[in-house]
C-alpha cells in the first residue's frame, strides 16, 4: 500500500491512478490522514483491494503534498541508532536507544523550504515509521502490526541552540518551525520489508553526504517498538524517527553546516525522494 496526503486528504497510490479515500469509502472513512489512523485496522483492510503501482510517487505534483501524519499527538526521536555516527558524534554505541522528542508544530510536507536559524543547521536523514495501532508493552514479535508505514524524514538541528547550556537542548534545537518535513509517501510495511536492505542517503547540492543500509541499526524499529511503548502509550499517527547514519555535518571536521539556496535531498528505497531548499 502507498498512501499519500494530498491536498490535505489521504488518498492511496494505487494502478487503477490516485483514489481519494474518503470519496471511495463513501465517507466510511475521513479524509484527514491524522483521524484515519485512529481506524487503521479497519482502513488497511479495506485498502487492499487497490494495489499500488511500481512506479514512485515523486511523479505527483510535488506542491501538493503535505506530511503522511501531519498532527501526531508525540514524535519520538531515537539518538546513536547507527555505530558509525555514534563514532563521529564521540558517543560509544549505547546499550539502550536514546530518546528525545521532536515537538509536533516542527513536522511538515516533504518539500517545504527550511529557513536556517542559524549559522549551525544540520541536517539528518532518518527512516521514520509510523503508529496505525497504538498500545502499551507491545512486544518485538508484535511490533508490525502496529506500525501503518515508513517514510523519509530530516531531524534538521540547530547545533548552536541543541548545545546551548548543559545539559544539551536537543528537543529545542530540533524543533524549529520546518525542522520535521515527512514523506513523501507512506508504504506498508510489508512492501517496504519485501526489499532487500533499502539505502538511505542524504545529499546536499547532489553531493552524497550520507548513505547506509536500514540494516546497520543499532536497534531495529521491532526493538524500538518493544521499548518505547514499555514506558510510553503509543498512540495512532504517532511519529518515530529512527535515527540517522554518519555524516552530519557536525561530524566533519571542520563542522559544515547548511548554507542559503543549498538543496538537501532525502532518499530510501522505495520511498521515494524529499527535498528541501534552504532559505
Amino acid at each position: 500500500m502507498k498512501l499519500i496526503n494530498r491536498n490535505g486528504r489521504a488518498t492511496l497510490f494505487s494502478k487503477r491512478g490516485e483514489i481519494d479515500v474518503a470519496e471511495s469509502s463513501n465517507g466510511r472513512f475521513p479524509a484527514e490522514l491524522d483521524s484515519l489512523y485512529f481506524s487503521w485496522s479497519e482502513f488497511a483492510e479495506w485498502a487492499k483491494a487497490f494495489d499500488a503501482p511500481n512506479r514512485e510517487v515523486d511523479l505527483v505534483d510535488r506542491r501538493d503534498l503535505g506530511a503522511v501524519s501531519p498532527a501526531p499527538s508525540q514524535v519520538l526521536a531515537v539518538g546513536l541508532n547507527y555505530v558509525d555516527h555514534a563514532a563521529e558524534s564521540g558517543f560509544q554505541v549505547p546499550e539502550y536507544p536514546i530518546v528525545f522528542t521532536k515537538f509536533a508544530s516542527s513536522i511538515v510536507g516533504p518539500f517545504s523550504e527550511l529557513t536556517l536559524t542559524s549559522g549551525t543547521v544540520d541536517w539528518e536523514v532518518e527512516l521514520v515509521a509510523i503508529v496505525g495501532v497504538g498500545g502499551r508493552n507491545i512486544s518485538a514479535e508484535d511490533a508490525w502490526q502496529h506500525i501503518a508505514g515508513l517514510a523519509i524524514g530530516q531531524d534538521y538541528s540547530d547545533r548552536d541552540a541543541q548545545f546551548r547550556g548543559q545539559p544539551a537542548q536537543f528537543s529545542l534545537g530540533k524543533s524549529f518551525a520546518g525542522f520535521g518535513p515527512i514523506g513523501p509517501v507512506l508504504v506498508s510495511p510489508e512492501e517496504f520489508l519485501a526489499q532487500s536492505d533499502p539505502v538511505i542517503e542524504c545529499l546536499i547540492d547532489g553531493e552524497r553526504v550520507q548513505s547506509a543500509t536500514v540494516s546497520d541499526m543499532v536497534f531495529p524499529i521491532p526493538d524500538l517498538v518493544e521499548k518505547l511503548s514499555a514506558i510510553v502509550e503509543l498512540r495512532p499517527g504517532d511519529v518515530i524517527f529512527t535515527g540517522t547514519p554518519p555524516g552530519v555535518g557536525f561530524g566533519q571536521t571542520p563542522p559544515r553546516y547548511l548554507r542559503q539556496g543549498q538543496v538537501v535531498t532525502s532518499r530510501i528505497s522505495g520511498l521515494g525522494v524529499m527535498e528541501q531548499r534552504c532559505v
